[in-house]
């Protein structure tokens, strides 16, 4: 059974990055009916914040992601690190070291000052004496001195580490207990039963390390997957301006869940041409061995262009529930299916759906200058009246045709085009250029409010004509 795991560290928010390598891990393993673990690892009492742990939470449940079985807290696992330290002290695979900060630091300044590689020299590996006083020991495993360490390697193929280029006696644990990041990732993983390993390849230089911890303690080592980065249009590192921000920001910006999801995997994996998929076809069709060796570039246009088409893709009834996350309450109005059939077609995120939506419910506060200049010239204050009668004497117009057909009478009788109506009409509604059909905003927000958006246009603007 194939055993996948998203292991965030909550010292600041989920980014995009952890996201992407969460979702390959969960379409992983419930392609191979396999279980999906999420753990915290929260070892870094000083720098872990709750509130980064509930957004990780927060945007698994938004996002749809279900772990399997209870989340794991590394924080609660001190007692299993501490046994498995003490056995490979006993099996002296593992040693004290009693050395201080200031001979540490007169060691690498001294290396750094022969060219060479900083690295502890291994002066307490085989020691035999008394043990320094007032020094509290930090715990070192032994590494291989000499040989090659391989990385079975998914995306990258088998990559091969130098023991000596590379390795020296780690810590895997600090002078007051605490094990370290390599040791207690290596010891989870195992007695978790995670078998693949599907991680950003900043990962893949802790990976030898971890290795000599599982051969230590005789795991068995999973396969891994070192995912590229994901870059710039620049090719450089994601910055929060590119989109390397909080993933329940995202949310806030107006893309669906959906939209996320399927731009993530399309970020360094692919299926022939296709650009959408399901949560279903997602599963179905993702083998992290199809993962590309370079690094994926990050596309705002593509994202937003699978939002817009999620968009209108997603049922009135569903976008209006989704909308009350926008400050808008369209789920009880009686023109609501008008709205928003007229509006996401337009429209690029639920934010932007909100906005647009709340612009036409909204009377205007005031008028654009460039657009109300343009449009209440001439004769269309006397166009705006004549409509704004005939309106008043309509019996219950309702559908955006029985308030079309109204603009068709005015523009028959005073022999004028339908720009002459359209433009002062739409600053008057609206208070600018743009936006749906008219007829569809007068049936959206009905004949009362219509004839006070043109009766407060006619008295801001009476010295245009």
């Amino acid at each position: 059974m194939v055993v996948t795991r998203f292991a965030p560290s909550p010292t600041g928010y989920l980014h995009i990055g952890g996201l992407r390598t969460a979702l390959f891990s969960y379409l992983w393993a419930k392609k191979n009916n396999g279980k999906f673990v999420l753990r915290i690892e929260d070892t870094d009492k000083a720098r872990n914040s709750e509130e980064a742990t509930q957004a990780i939470l927060q945007a698994f449940e938004w996002l749809g992601l279900k772990h399997d079985g209870e989340i794991e807290y590394q924080s609660k696992r001190d007692d299993i690190y501490a046994k498995y330290i003490k056995q490979l002290l006993d099996e002296d695979k593992a040693y004290k070291c009693y050395m201080s900060r200031e001979e540490l630091d007169a060691l690498r300044e001294e290396q750094m000052a022969n060219k060479q590689r900083t690295k502890y020299d291994g002066r307490y590996r085989d020691f035999d004496g008394v043990a320094p006083e007032g020094v509290e020991p930090v715990i070192r495993i032994k590494a291989p001195l000499k040989g090659e360490i391989i990385v079975r390697d998914g995306v990258k193929g088998d990559i091969s580490f130098q023991a000596e280029d590379i390795l020296d006696d780690f810590v895997i644990a600090r002078a007051d207990g605490s094990p370290t990041y390599n040791f207690v990732v290596a010891v989870d993983d195992a007695l978790m039963g995670i078998n693949e390993v599907i991680r950003g390849d900043d990962h893949l230089s802790n990976t030898p390390k971890q290795i000599v911890v599982y051969d230590a303690l005789g795991f068995e080592i999973p396969k891994f997957y070192h995912v590229p980065m994901i870059h710039n249009s620049e090719g450089k590192k994601l910055s929060k301006r590119d989109g390397a921000t909080d993933v329940m920001e995202y949310k806030n910006m107006g893309y669906t869940p959906e939209a996320l999801l399927n731009f993530l995997v399309r970020l360094g994996w692919s299926h022939g041409d296709q650009e959408i998929f399901s949560m279903d076809e997602m599963i179905h069709l993702f083998n992290p061995e199809d993962i590309n060796k370079s690094a994926s570039i990050y596309n705002t246009e593509k994202l937003e262009w699978l939002s817009s088409h999620y968009i209108k893709n997603t049922s009135n009834t569903d976008l209006a529930d989704m909308l009350t996350d926008y400050e808008l309450i369209l789920t009880s109005h009686d023109k609501k299916e008008i709205l928003l059939d007229a509006l996401k077609e337009r429209a690029k995120t639920l934010k932007d759906l909100a906005d647009m939506a709340k612009e036409i419910l909204s009377t205007p506060e005031n008028y654009d200058e460039k657009a109300a200049k343009k449009a209440f010239k001439g004769d269309a204050i006397t166009i705006l009246n004549t409509f704004g009668a005939k309106l008043s004497k309509a019996e219950n117009p309702h559908m955006p045709t029985d308030y079309h057909h109204l603009m068709e009478e005015v523009v028959n009788e005073m022999e004028i085009g339908f720009g002459k109506i359209g433009q002062p009409l739409r600053v008057a509604l609206l208070g600018k250029m743009g936006g749906p059909g008219l007829d569809v905003v007068m049936s959206v927000i009905g004949k009362t409010e219509t004839m006070l958006r043109i009766a407060n246009a006619i008295t801001a603007n009476t010295n245009n004509d």
